[in-house]
């Protein structure tokens, strides 16, 4: 019997996607990025996972139907989905056989076969533009997310991009210069998102006696990124 551990449910998440969504949470993650505010995800078994079979977990996504709308459905997140990759799979062939539209919020780390059939959206979310600034910010090499990158390109699914600005590490005109130039080489490009770097998760460190390496750091104000939000708006949104 295939399990999946999921960290939590949001049942009207309006900012993963379009329209009105669910958004679950599931547990595990490998890289280890220098913002990541839910570091309580990281550990595929927590002790305080909810466990579901894939019946019993679209079941329970049925139920929040009816708010989706048109627009709406169901966004996978994390943690990183991918590394369950076989529940997730089964689950995404459950809600587009009872016409839910999926979304996955992912940095591409994980086994991705079949999951991209059952996909209609790809929330992608890039680190970094260089292997060097990759590996800064997630202590990883950028090799698996590159194989994804390849893989979702050639599937033709449609593609949202996240990048986190933080100051002093992402948020240089040169940088954000850097990663237009490296969108422009991606295909299927719906939409670009600069998430402001906020401080929310720094408190979950300090919980769990996680050193939080950017403890000094201050959060972006939205407004600082406008200008360039408008910019990648016109470059890329359609």
């Amino acid at each position: 019997m295939i399990e999946g551990y999921i960290h939590s449910i949001e049942s009207m998440g309006l900012v993963d996607g379009p329209g009105i969504r669910t958004v679950v949470f599931f547990q595990g993650c490998r890289l280890r990025c220098r913002y990541c505010h839910n570091p309580d995800t990281w550990a595929m078994r927590s002790g305080k996972e909810q466990i579901f079979t894939p019946e019993q977990l679209v079941n329970k996504l049925l139920r929040f139907k009816p708010y989706f709308g048109d627009n709406g459905g169901v966004t996978f997140s994390g943690g990183e989905p991918l590394l369950q990759k076989d529940f997730l799979c089964e689950v995404l062939r459950l809600c587009k056989h009872a016409g839910i539209h999926t979304c996955i919020d992912t940095a591409g780390c994980g086994g991705y076969e079949e999951i991209l059939s059952y996909t209609d959206l790809v929330l992608l979310d890039i680190k970094h533009f260089t292997p060097d600034g990759y590996c800064g910010i997630t202590g990883q090499s950028p090799q698996e997310f590159l194989q994804f990158l390849s893989a979702v390109q050639n599937a033709g699914t449609p593609l949202w991009i996240r990048h986190v600005v933080v100051p002093g590490l992402t948020d240089s005109d040169a940088h954000l210069e850097g990663l237009r130039a490296y969108l422009h080489t991606i295909r299927n490009i719906q939409r670009v998102e600069l998430l402001p770097y906020h401080t929310l998760g720094a408190n979950k460190y300090h919980a769990l006696g996680i050193p939080y390496s950017l403890e000094d750091v201050p959060a972006l104000p939205p407004e600082a990124l406008a200008d360039w939000q408008q910019r990648f708006d016109r470059e890329f949104h359609i």
